[in-house]
């Protein structure tokens, strides 16, 4: 198609690559965005949910623990869980990200996006 006109050819050959890159990220957020994660502290006492991109949609406390004279054991378990789930989130984000450089033949600690 480009044949004559040097190295042209590579650079559609680049372009057309980048934006398959850019539309396999954005399907990639928009999964990251469906995925969910969950995490605890106390032994399940506390429990939150958030999607992969670590955006926190659930906290789930057990009532026994609701008692005014624990008020800072109840507030540290919540951040612990919600701690707990942003980690986990993170993780499996790059576990994602992983897989997708994998699939595109890309070095496994390059930075996406860029």
């Amino acid at each position: 198609m480009l044949k004559g006109l040097g190295g042209l050819g590579d650079m559609a050959k680049m372009m057309k690559a980048a934006q398959d890159m850019q539309g396999k990220m954005e399907a990639l957020t928009a999964e990251m965005e469906r995925i969910t994660v969950q995490g605890e502290s106390g032994a399940g006492l506390v429990t939150a949910t958030a999607t992969a991109k670590g955006e926190l949609t659930g906290l789930n406390i057990d009532p026994s623990i609701l008692v005014a004279s624990e008020k800072e054991v109840v507030e540290d378990l919540i951040l612990a869980a919600i701690k707990d789930t942003q980690a986990r989130a993170a993780a499996r984000y790059s576990q994602e990200l992983r897989k997708l450089t994998d699939s595109m033949g890309l070095p496994a600690d390059m930075k996406l996006p860029f």
